[in-house]
């Protein structure tokens, strides 16, 4: 008999949408996409002002890319089913009610979806052969088909940042530009017009 993958939240989590949104976009990704786990967290960190999510949230999902056993995310096998006691441990120990806001505020995001067992519980069920043939826990799959959002996204914020420093830089050498040559007027005595610092005409000329 297939498997079948839970679409729905255990106990009184809602379903949104957004969620399902998610879990559309995961099932789309190419089976031989294959992206890298740390690269994927950068970029999300780089753009995290437009995906949405605050910097204790990235901690969780900085935790939970570490239960993931390989580097690269790839193929079907990309659900990861640690605890809570083991997820916060490794998020810092994090208090449990916080962890679980930051998780719904991933889910939310888009960047992971649940995948809940019939009794809410986390685990994987092994095959004869040891392989893993079904785990309940967090899909990492929106991680690996987003990639390429996301690493536009940080491209976007870097060049932002970019910008933004020259402005700074230029209007901080304007400020010293000004400041240098008023000083030096004042010190050299020179009248142009009305007077920059008495506030009155020069005296005219005979």
């Amino acid at each position: 008999m297939q498997p079948h993958s839970s679409t729905t939240p255990f106990g009184r989590r809602s379903l949104t949408l957004a969620h399902v949104a998610a879990q559309a976009v995961a099932k789309s990704r190419p089976p031989e996409k294959v992206v890298h786990k740390w690269e994927v967290f950068r970029a999300i960190c780089a753009a995290k002002a437009r995906v949405g999510v605050s910097e204790r949230a990235l901690a969780v999902l900085d935790a939970l890319l570490s239960f993931h056993p390989e580097t690269k995310l790839s193929g079907e096998g990309l659900v990861v089913f640690p605890s809570n006691r083991q997820l916060a441990l490794r998020a810092h120990g994090m208090a449990p009610a916080t962890l679980r806001r930051h998780l719904a505020a991933l889910v939310d995001a888009g960047l992971i979806v649940r995948r809940d067992s019939p009794n809410g519980k986390r685990f994987a069920r092994k095959g004869q052969g040891g392989e893993i043939e079904m785990a309940f826990g967090f899909d990492l799959g929106p991680l690996a088909a987003r990639a390429d959002e996301f690493e536009t996204w940080a491209e976007e914020v870097r060049a932002e940042e970019v910008a933004l420093r020259l402005v700074r830089e230029r209007i901080s050498l304007c400020r010293r530009d000004i400041a240098k040559m008023i000083a030096t007027g004042i010190e050299e005595g020179v009248q142009v017009g009305r007077s920059a610092v008495t506030g009155t005409a020069p005296p005219p000329r005979i």
